[in-house]
C-alpha cells in the first residue's frame, strides 16, 4: 500500500505542473515591503513561537501577513490559514501558534480589503484573492525551513473558516501544489448559498455586505450586483453566473487534495447541503474526504474549536507529515446534544460516527402526513414575515431546539399551510434532509414558499424547529399544478415517541425576499414525508459529569501525594534560621520542558522578596512566569535550585505552604454549591480551625454580595475569578500569590483589586502578582522581577527600573515656546525634545549628553526650571529589558 504522502504526490503528478511558471511569477510580483518584524510568542507548556509580521506586495496590492515557526532547524510542512469574512489575520493567531508548536511553518494573512491589507474585496476572485494565495505559496517555497516536494513546490496545507474555508478549496482547484485542505463552515457555490432555488437571502446578504465595510469596499461589479438584486428582490442570471464563477464549484473537477470538511449544524448562511455537495465532488476525484458536522455555525452556538482544531492537526499530520498512525477521525461525525448537566447548566454533547459518509438521504423512512388542500396568501410587501433563523442569535435558539425547549419560530395565520403526522409510536432520528412531494398553484407568476419541519409535543403546546432552519423554493408557472419534490433543511434531530411531525409551507420568511405584490397560493400534499435516518451511525456514550470521576481521582492523587510526601520528608533540607522572616528566596531555580534535554522553561533564576512588598512578576508569553509559580506552590518539582518560604524548603505538601495563599490558573469549585458553601468546604479540607478562616473578611474583599447564596454554576467568569481570589485570601496568609488576578474583571473591579493588594501588603504581608497589565502593575506594585526566556532580566523597585533610561522630563514655571524647544533639540548630545501637552514640560531624549550638561545648557538659555528628572513608563522599560519579546 502507498503511504498517504505517496498517494497525494501521485494524484498531483497526474495533472499538468505549473511550478516553474508560479515561481517565476512569484519572483517578479512578490515584493517584500521592509524586512518585517520578528516577535517571540510562547507559553510555558511548549517551545517559543516566533512570529514575523510583514507587508507583502502582490500585483500592486499590499497584503498584511504573519509567519509563525517554533523550535528545531529541520524542514517542516507549511500551513496557510485564511480568516472569516469581515475579519483579519488576527483571528487565526491562536491556531497558527499551536500549529507552529506542532511542527509546522504557518502563514496567515489578511485578505484584500480586510485588516491592514489593501485592495478591494473580490469575493475570492480567481485572478485576485486566489492568485494571492499562490503567491504566498511561492514565498513559502523559498523559505529554508519549509519542506519541498520539488523546487518551487512546498509541502503545504490550507485551512480556514467561512471566507477562508472557501479560498482553501479554490486554491486547491487552481494551484496543484496544495497537498491537503480543511475548510470550515464555508460554501461550495456562493450563488446557491445566497440565492437558494432562486430566492434572495436578503438578510444574510445585507449582513455580508455590511461586514465587508459597505458596498464601496467591494469591486464595482459586485457592488452593482448586490444593489441590483436588493432592489428587485430577485436574483438574475448575471448575478448567479458571477457568484458561481468565484465559487469552489467552478473548479470542482480540479480539487484533488485530501479534504476534511467541517460544517455547522446551526448555519442558515451555509447549510449542510453546501458541505454535502463539496464532499461528493472531491470524493469523485479520488481524494480522501471526511465530513464533520459541528454543533455551531454562522448563526452562533458552540463551534467546538478545540476539538475541531485537534482534528485538523491530525489531518495535516497524516497528509502533510506523512504520519500513517495520525488520527484523522471517522469518515463522518456529527455532534449531538441531549440534556443539560445539572451541575453547571452546560449542554451535554456526544459524537455519532460512521466509517462512510452517508450523505443527506440515506436510510429513508416514510411518515404519512394528514391535511387537506389549503389556500394561503402572500401579503402586500410580504409583511409581516414568518420567522425562522435570525442571524446572530440562531445559535442559542438552535441549542434550545436541540434540547426540546423550543426557540423563536413564528408563522402568521392565513400565510402558511400545515400538515401533521399521527403521534410517532417510537422515537425517530432525522439525519439529513427530509423530502416531500406537493402540488402548488399560484394565482399569477412565481410562487415563493418556505418549507420547515417542526417537532410537536404530545399536547401540541410546544413546537420545535430543529436548528431554526427553513428551505426556500421558487416554483415557476411551468412547474405549478403538478407534483414536485421539495427538499427540506438538513438537520440532525431526534423526535421522541408520542411527538408529531409538522410540515409547514409558509409564504414569507424574515430572512428572504418574497414578492412584494400580494398573491394567493394553493398547496396540497402528493405523498408522505421521507425522513433520512443514516442507519450506519454509532452514537458515543454521553460523558459523565466531571465530578463523578474527578472527585475520586482527586482523592487518589491527594492520597498518593501525601504518601510520597511522607516518604520524602526525611530528605527535606533543614530550615535556614537566617531566612525565617523572608517570605521568599529563590536560588538557581531551573526547569526543563517535558521530554527535552536542553530546552529550559526556567533557568538559573534567583531573586528575593521581603515583607510588605507587592512584587510584580513580568515577562512575555513563554518567559517562565507560570512555571515559576507552580514550582513555588509545590505543584511541580524543579530540576535544579531551591525555593525557600520563610526559611523552609518547598516540597509537595510542605507544612510552610499553609502560610501561602494562591490563585494560580483559576480554582475548581463544585458548581452545584453556593459560593459561600464552596469556601467553607475548602477551609474545612485544610483541617484548620473555623475561626481562623476569616471568611467574611475575604468575602468583603471579593465583593460578591447576594451572589454568595447562589450556585457557582450561575456565576459569570468575573464572579468566579473574584470567588477564587477570596479563596486564596482565606486565613489571611502571610504570602499571597496571584497569577493574572484581573482576568475576567471589569475596570472598577481591577481598580478594587489594586487597592486590595496594596492594603493587604500594608499590614506586613507580601503579595506576588503575575500580570500582563503593565499599567496596573506600575500602579500597584512596589518591586518587580522581569523574566524573559526563562531567565531573570532585572529585579528591583519599580521606581528604579522605570527611572533608568535616557529620557528626561524637564518642567518649567512658564510655558515653553516653540523656538526654545527647537534650540534645546539642536544642542549637542540631545536626540530629541518634545513639549508636553500642558506646554510647561519638555521630554528630552539624551543621545550622548549627560543630565548635568543638559541642565547647564537650560540655565544658559534662561529656562525657568522647576524640575529635571528621569521619565520612563513601565511599558517602555519592560520592552527595553526583554529586547523585542512580546508582552
Amino acid at each position: 500500500m502507498d503511504s498517504p504522502v505517496a498517494r497525494t504526490s501521485r494524484w498531483r503528478r497526474l495533472l499538468p505542473r505549473t511550478r516553474g511558471r508560479w515561481a517565476a511569477a512569484g519572483a517578479a510580483l512578490l515584493v517584500l515591503a521592509g524586512a518585517g518584524t520578528w516577535t517571540a510568542v510562547a507559553d510555558d507548556s511548549g517551545p517559543a513561537v516566533h512570529r514575523q509580521d510583514r507587508m507583502m506586495r502582490v500585483d500592486g496590492v499590499s497584503l498584511d501577513t504573519s509567519y509563525f515557526t517554533a523550535g528545531g532547524d529541520g524542514r517542516r510542512p507549511a500551513v496557510l490559514i485564511g480568516h472569516g469574512f469581515g475579519g483579519s489575520k488576527a483571528e487565526t493567531r491562536a491556531q497558527a501558534e499551536q500549529l507552529a508548536r506542532d511542527g509546522y511553518a504557518v502563514l496567515t494573512w489578511s485578505a484584500r480589503g480586510f485588516g491592514k491589507s489593501g485592495g478591494e474585496i473580490g469575493l475570492n476572485a480567481p485572478d485576485r484573492e486566489v492568485k494571492d494565495v499562490s503567491r504566498l505559496i511561492d514565498w513559502l517555497a523559498a523559505r529554508p525551513e519549509v519542506r519541498l516536494d520539488a523546487k518551487g513546490d512546498p509541502r503545504v496545507g490550507i485551512t480556514g473558516a467561512s471566507y477562508g474555508g472557501a479560498v482553501s478549496l479554490l486554491a486547491a482547484g487552481h494551484d496543484r501544489r496544495v497537498d491537503a485542505i480543511a475548510p470550515q463552515i464555508t460554501y461550495w457555490n456562493l450563488a446557491d448559498a445566497l440565492f437558494p432555488d432562486g430566492v434572495f437571502k436578503k438578510l444574510w446578504a445585507g449582513i455580508f455586505v455590511n461586514s465587508g465595510g459597505g458596498c464601496g469596499n467591494f469591486e464595482k461589479e459586485l457592488c452593482d450586483l448586490y444593489e441590483r438584486v436588493a432592489v428587485s428582490g430577485k436574483p438574475d442570471a448575471a448575478a448567479r453566473a458571477l457568484l458561481t464563477k468565484r465559487s469552489p464549484s467552478a473548479v470542482a473537477d480540479r480539487i484533488k487534495a485530501p479534504a476534511l470538511i467541517v460544517q455547522g449544524q446551526t448555519d442558515s448562511l451555509f447549510p449542510l447541503g453546501q458541505a454535502d455537495a463539496m464532499a461528493k465532488a472531491i470524493a469523485a476525484n479520488g481524494a480522501p474526504v471526511s465530513v464533520d458536522w459541528a454543533a455551531g455555525g454562522h448563526d452562533g452556538g458552540d463551534m467546538e474549536t478545540g476539538r475541531v482544531q485537534k482534528r485538523i492537526t491530525g489531518w495535516f499530520d497524516r497528509y502533510l507529515k506523512g504520519q500513517e498512525g495520525a488520527g484523522t477521525g471517522p469518515a463522518f461525525r456529527v455532534t449531538r446534544t441531549g440534556g443539560i448537566d445539572s451541575t453547571d447548566g452546560a449542554a451535554l454533547t456526544r459524537g455519532a460516527t460512521s466509517e462512510t459518509y452517508p450523505g443527506l438521504h440515506s436510510g429513508p423512512r416514510t411518515v404519512e402526513l394528514r391535511g387537506r388542500t389549503q389556500k394561503i396568501t402572500n401579503p402586500a410587501g410580504a409583511n409581516p414575515p414568518s420567522i425562522s433563523a435570525v442571524p446572530g442569535v440562531g445559535g442559542s435558539l438552535a441549542q434550545l431546539s436541540s434540547l426540546g425547549v423550543g426557540g423563536l419560530a413564528l408563522d402568521f395565520p392565513g400565510q402558511f399551510a400545515r400538515f401533521d403526522s399521527a403521534p410517532l409510536p417510537t422515537a425517530r432520528r432525522i439525519t439529513g434532509a427530509p423530502t416531500v412531494r406537493v402540488t402548488v398553484k399560484a394565482g399569477h407568476g412565481d410562487a415563493v414558499l418556505f418549507g420547515k419541519v417542526y417537532d410537536v409535543s404530545p399536547d401540541g403546546k410546544r413546537q420545535v424547529l430543529p436548528a431554526q432552519l427553513v428551505a426556500p423554493y421558487r416554483i415557476t408557472p411551468a412547474h405549478q399544478g403538478r407534483p414536485i419534490e421539495l427538499t427540506l433543511p438538513a438537520v440532525d434531530h431526534e423526535l421522541d415517541a408520542g411527538h408529531r411531525i409538522r410540515l409547514v409551507l409558509a409564504a414569507t420568511d424574515l430572512g428572504y425576499a418574497s414578492p412584494a405584490e400580494p398573491a394567493t397560493y394553493t398547496v396540497s400534499l402528493d405523498g408522505p414525508l421521507t425522513l433520512p435516518t443514516a442507519p450506519g451511525l454509532k452514537t458515543a456514550s454521553a460523558a459523565l459529569p466531571w465530578w463523578t470521576w474527578g472527585l475520586p481521582a482527586a482523592a487518589l492523587v491527594i492520597a498518593a501525594g501525601l504518601l510520597l510526601t511522607a516518604r520524602r520528608r526525611t530528605a527535606t533540607p533543614a530550615p535556614d534560621p537566617a531566612l525565617t522572616d523572608v517570605p521568599l528566596q529563590i536560588t538557581g531555580l531551573s526547569k526543563k520542558y517535558a521530554k527535552s534535554a536542553d530546552r529550559y522553561a526556567v533557568r538559573d533564576l534567583s531573586f528575593r522578596v521581603e515583607k510588605g512588598q507587592v512584587l510584580g512578576l513580568l515577562g512575555p508569553n513563554g518567559a517562565g512566569k507560570t512555571t515559576t509559580l507552580r514550582m513555588l506552590m509545590g505543584l511541580i518539582t524543579p530540576d535544579d535550585g531551591e525555593i525557600r518560604v520563610f526559611g523552609r524548603a518547598i516540597r509537595p505538601g510542605a507544612p510552610v505552604l499553609s502560610r501561602v495563599g494562591c490563585f494560580v490558573e483559576g480554582a475548581g469549585f463544585l458548581p452545584h454549591l453556593s459560593g459561600r458553601a464552596n469556601l467553607e468546604l475548602y477551609w474545612k479540607a485544610t483541617g484548620r480551625p473555623d475561626g481562623d478562616a476569616r471568611i467574611d473578611e475575604a468575602l468583603e474583599i471579593a465583593g460578591l454580595g447576594d451572589a454568595l447564596a447562589r450556585a457557582v454554576r450561575t456565576y459569570s467568569q468575573g464572579m468566579r475569578q473574584r470567588l477564587a481570589i477570596a479563596q486564596a485570601m482565606l486565613g489571611m496568609p502571610d504570602l499571597l500569590i496571584l497569577d493574572e488576578p484581573t482576568n475576567g474583571l471589569d475596570p472598577p473591579q481591577i481598580r478594587e483589586m489594586r487597592d486590595v493588594m496594596i492594603r493587604y501588603a500594608a499590614g506586613g504581608r507580601t503579595v506576588i502578582v503575575s500580570s500582563h497589565l503593565l499599567s496596573e502593575v506600575e500602579q500597584s506594585c512596589t518591586h518587580l522581577v522581569v523574566m524573559d526566556r526563562g531567565r531573570l532580566v532585572q529585579a528591583g523597585p519599580v521606581a528604579e527600573i522605570t527611572g533608568s533610561g535616557d529620557m528626561l522630563l524637564v518642567t518649567a514655571a512658564d510655558p515653553l515656546t516653540e523656538p526654545l524647544v527647537e534650540k534645546v533639540a539642536a544642542l549637542p548630545g540631545i536626540g530629541s525634545a518634545v513639549r508636553t501637552d500642558d506646554g510647561h514640560g519638555l521630554l528630552v531624549r539624551l543621545d550622548g549628553a549627560s543630565s548635568p550638561e543638559l541642565i547647564a545648557e537650560l540655565v544658559r538659555l534662561d529656562v525657568p526650571l522647576t524640575g529635571v528628572g528621569p521619565h520612563r513608563r513601565l511599558e517602555d522599560a519592560f520592552l527595553t529589558l526583554i529586547s523585542g519579546g512580546s508582552a
